[in-house]
Parts: structure tokens; C-alpha cells; sequence
């Protein structure tokens, strides 16, 4: 498969930058949703559609699993065949899987409508991302769209959890996702009439059909294998296949873009420090304190056996915390430089989950926790908004969309990763046991898993100590020391 130009989204008026910076805010927040409303509705869905206690995860997995292997493919689809064109094509792939979804009479049809929407979200999310990178200006401008970006997309995992439950309990799961297609519509409509159309670039390309096959092949059975791997065993066949699979096609991946004339990944990217530092950083940052926020979910539904619709609100708080600290994010970045604005946001985080771990136990209140979710918070959702900026520093407009696409996929096999980490050993002490030693045992496994995620928070600090410094900004570009 090849194109004759790659394709670019030409500029918009100044004017046009605010409507354009919300709807790519409000396409993040879609997908936020989305990734969380399903959540609260699991028992219901898997009652009614008749799933086994085994097979109700694949209505996680059906989604993670092809949204996280094709998100290169769907970075280097914007790249070469338009940013608005695969931004439009995501919305418009959520849609029609939520409306399956949502009439799905048995589980394989609703499984088959999951995947599909992880396929929409791996076209989409490198897409918003890649528009934000190429229609703002380096520097402050883009931090601060970055920030809003972020902030919206933090809300939006709230507002799931929330909106879920609301659903749910009033309407029955099937709400959930029919909700989904009025908002994704809605995108589509505004795109058409906010971005400008993608233009020819004069020079030709070629879309990299080896490296795109062994890439997605790669990524898709890693993912599958670090989800699917606590429930089935790491020593079972399939999972140890899958590994083994995926660390050769990565091996033949990396050999085909060596010699690629055109590649997928354009490994002179790998060569632009501050794009590879906030690759690890992203890593990091989703083992970490992606797997706290599902601890939290644990430690509310069964430490403080909050039901479905108490756990959304008390997550309320915590992601108020991660929108303020997204959107001051942008501003430190602007003002302090990337590195010292990513040190210090860690830094906080470090403490808010140091405060966490130090007061979780079978008998600690909400209130007693509030000082340091508020902490953590903020601390998440500042470091979110600057690692995102700095990934998008010194790449070519071209390429953002395969950088943006490298960024998401790190996003989605640290949260693969650092669950099939850090569950097992926060399940360890739990056991046979039941009642009173059991919400015990849990509050204890879930304190060793976030300290645990503090060394993780302190490996991060190190790695951000490679980013460049910048002494400040001039126009558009900033001047590195």
C-alpha cells in the first residue's frame, strides 16, 4: 500500500485556534469516557450476556488489546494519509461500536464491538494528539493547549466512572454505550467544520506495509500477553508463546526499518533526546500511577465497600486534583523548563503517595485520605500534561503523528505492565481469607504495591533528569542551554 504525497492539515486563522482547541479537548474526553464507563457496569453486562466469572475480563481486554497494538499504525496513518481524515475516522469507528455495542444481543458480538472501539481509539487518540503537536506553536502556545488537553481528558476517566455508574443503575448497561454514539457524531460534525482539510505535501511517501505488519503483530501480542497473563498464568503456553512471539517480531521490525526506505518508525527519531526520555517517563508514569488509580478503585469498593456509584464520586476527588494539575502543568512547563517543571510535579506526586501509603489501612476514613489524594493529584495530573509537551519537542511536523503514536503505545504497555506487576503482589497476602482478616489482608497488599509504585515514582525522577534544559522561550522555539 502507498501514497502518492503525505498529507498535512493546513494551518487554521488564529481565531479558529480556541473551537478547534476544544473539540480536540472534547475528542479526548470521548475516549476517557469510554475507557472507563464500562467499568462499574461489568456484573450487570456479564449477567445478562451470559459471560463466565473467566471470560467477563475480555470486555476489558477486547478494547486494550487492539487499541494498544494498532496506536503506531494509527500515529503514522495521520502522518501519511491526513490527520483530520484519521481523526474523523476514529469518531466515526467509537460510533458504530457503540451502537453495536449497545444492541449486542450475546457476548461474542459485544466483545467484537469492544475491539472495534479500541481500533477507533488507536486511529483517534494519535490523531488529537498529532493536531494539537502540528496546529500549535512550540512553546507556551502548545503547552497550554496540551494542558487543557490533558486536564479534559483527566475529567473525562471521572466522569466515566461517574456517568457509568448513573447509567447503569437507571437504565441498564446498554446505556453506557449508546451514549457514546451522540458524542462521537457530534465530533465528527464539529471536525468537519473547525479543521481544515489535510493538503498534499510535495514530497512523496510510502506507507511502510512490513513495518506497520510487524509492528502491530508485535505490539498486539505483548499487550495481549501482559493483560491476559495474570489470569491465565505466566506459565502458561499461550502467554509464553505470545512473549516469545513478540520479541521476535520486534527483532524483525527493528531489522525492516533499518532498511527501510520510507519506514514506519523513522529510527532518527530515536536519536532526539528529550522524544526518547518522555517515551520512559510515559512508561514509567502508567506502571506507576496508572496502577494506583485501579488500586483506589480496590481499595474503595472492597476496603471501604463503597458501591458502584459512591466509588465515582469519591473519584471526584482525585481527578479534580489531576485537572488543576493538568492545567498548571503547561504553565511550569512554559516558565521553569521542562525537566525542573517535571522534577518538581514528581516530586509532589512522590509525596502525595508517600502520605497515601502511610494512612492506608482496613480502617482508615475518606476524610483521612484526602490530604494525600489532593497530593498525589495534582502532582499526576502536572507531570501528565509536561511529559506529553516534552514528547513533542524538536519533531518535525511530518512525524509528529508516529511520535504521538510511540507516546500512546508506552501509555498503554505501562498500564499493561505495571498491573501484571504490582496485582500479584498486592493480591499475596489476601488469599482464602475471609471477613474482617480479609479487608485487612487487602489494605495490606495494596500498601505494598504503593510502595512499591514510590520507587517506581523515584526511578522516574532519575530518568527526567535526562531531559534537555531550556533557559527560557523566544517566539516560538525554545533555546536550549
Amino acid at each position: 500500500m502507498s501514497t502518492d504525497t503525505h498529507k498535512e492539515t493546513a494551518m487554521p486563522e488564529k481565531r479558529d485556534l480556541p473551537a478547534i482547541m476544544a473539540l480536540l479537548a472534547f475528542a479526548h474526553l470521548i475516549i476517557s469516557i469510554d475507557y472507563t464507563i464500562v467499568f462499574v457496569a461489568l456484573p450487570e453486562i456479564g449477567g445478562s450476556l451470559g459471560f463466565s466469572a473467566q471470560s467477563q475480563q475480555w470486555i476489558i481486554s477486547a478494547f486494550v488489546v487492539p487499541y494498544g497494538g494498532l496506536l503506531m499504525l494509527g500515529g503514522r496513518a495521520s502522518d501519511l494519509l491526513g490527520r483530520r481524515r484519521m481523526f474523523i475516522l476514529g469518531l466515526l469507528l467509537f460510533a458504530v461500536a457503540s451502537l453495536a455495542g449497545g444492541l449486542a444481543g450475546n457476548s461474542t458480538l459485544l466483545v467484537a464491538a469492544r475491539a472495534v472501539q479500541g481500533i477507533g481509539g488507536a486511529f483517534l487518540f494519535p490523531a488529537t494528539l498529532s493536531l494539537i503537536n502540528t496546529l500549535f506553536h512550540e512553546g507556551p502556545q502548545r503547552n497550554r493547549a496540551i494542558a487543557i488537553w490533558a486536564g479534559v481528558g483527566g475529567s473525562g476517566m471521572a466522569l466515566g466512572a461517574l456517568l457509568g455508574g448513573v447509567l447503569t443503575e437507571t437504565w441498564g448497561w446498554r446505556a453506557v454505550f449508546f451514549v457514546v454514539v451522540p458524542l462521537s457524531l457530534i465530533g465528527i460534525v464539529l471536525a468537519l467544520m473547525l479543521i481544515h482539510p489535510d493538503r498534499h505535501s510535495a514530497q512523496a511517501r510510502h506507507f511502510d506495509l512490513p513495518g506497520a505488519t510487524t509492528a502491530t503483530a508485535a505490539i498486539t501480542l505483548l499487550v495481549f500477553g501482559l493483560v491476559q497473563g495474570p489470569e491465565a498464568g505466566w506459565n502458561s503456553p499461550v502467554i509464553l508463546a505470545s512473549l516469545a512471539a513478540a520479541a521476535i517480531l520486534l527483532a524483525i521490525f527493528v531489522a525492516v526499518e533499518y532498511r527501510s526506505r520510507d519506514p514506519l518508525l523513522p529510527l532518527h527519531l530515536l536519536r532526539n533526546r528529550n522524544l526518547t526520555t518522555g517515551i520512559a517517563t510515559i512508561l514509567l508514569y502508567t506502571i506507576t500511577f496508572g496502577s494506583l488509580l485501579y488500586f483506589l478503585t480496590i481499595h474503595f469498593q472492597v476496603v471501604l465497600q463503597y458501591s458502584a456509584l459512591r466509588t465515582g464520586l469519591a473519584y471526584l476527588v482525585p481527578y479534580a486534583g489531576i485537572f488543576v494539575g493538568s492545567s498548571i502543568g503547561g504553565t511550569l512547563a512554559s516558565r521553569l523548563g521542562v525537566r525542573v517543571a517535571l522534577i518538581g510535579s514528581l516530586v509532589v506526586g512522590l509525596a502525595g503517595t508517600l502520605m497515601y501509603g502511610a494512612v492506608l489501612s482496613a480502617h482508615s476514613t475518606f476524610p483521612a485520605l484526602l490530604p494525600a489524594l489532593v497530593i498525589l493529584s495534582l502532582g499526576m495530573g502536572a507531570t501528565f500534561t509536561i511529559m506529553f509537551a516534552a514528547v513533542a519537542t524538536d519533531v518535525l511536523q511530518r512525524e509528529q503523528g508516529i511520535a504521538s503514536g510511540l507516546a500512546s503505545t508506552a501509555q498503554q504497555i505501562g498500564y499493561a505492565l505495571g498491573l501484571a506487576m504490582l496485582v500479584p503482589i498486592a493480591n499475596a497476602p489476601v488469599g482464602e481469607l475471609t471477613g474482617a482478616l480479609r479487608l485487612a489482608a487487602t489494605a495490606d497488599g495494596l500498601r505494598s504495591a504503593v510502595l512499591l509504585i514510590c520507587v517506581g515514582i523515584v526511578l522516574m525522577i532519575a530518568v527526567a533528569l535526562n531531559f534537555r534544559r531550556y533557559r527560557g522561550w523566544e517566539g516560538n522555539k525554545g533555546i536550549r542551554e
